[in-house]
């Protein structure tokens, strides 16, 4: 298989606080499930569709998402979409590196919650404003 063309092949970081809409925006941009969508809180999410969160699992849930992108990097998907809230620059670093490796070109998109969307994961408001204080957009 050749190696993919940044011309056509790409890789979308979502970045947002919950509840801005990053995943339905990744369902919107995955085409259906014609382009694959990862996120660290696909990891936490039962075989009943259930979200359960477990903070010392947060690590293992960061390597599975990153694992799931180079795999599909590696396979020449045209488009890979992560949906991660991506609040430091350094989350978002493993996934620079897999763009530059893999010969994607690589969008950071950044959600914004205009639409007064709700987070589904119950994030404290407290926890929220911790984010928002720490979430940084580079122009």
């Amino acid at each position: 298989m050749p190696p993919p063309n940044p011309e056509t092949h790409s890789l979308l970081l979502l970045r947002g606080l919950p509840g801005s809409g990053k995943t339905t925006l990744a369902g919107v941009l995955s085409e259906n499930n014609r382009y694959p969508v990862y996120s660290i809180d696909s990891y936490f999410i039962n075989e009943q569709g259930d979200y359960h969160f477990e903070h010392t699992k947060n690590h293992l849930a960061y390597k599975n998402c990153e694992s799931q992108t180079e795999a599909a990097l590696k396979d020449g998907m045209t488009k890979v979409i992560v949906d991660n809230t991506f609040t430091h620059d350094w989350e978002m670093e493993p996934y620079f590196r897999l763009a530059e490796t893999y010969g994607y070109r690589l969008f950071v998109l950044t959600v914004e919650n205009r639409h007064n969307g709700k987070n589904v994961h119950g994030v404290s408001e407290q926890q929220l404003e911790k984010m928002r204080q720490k979430f940084r957009v580079k122009l």
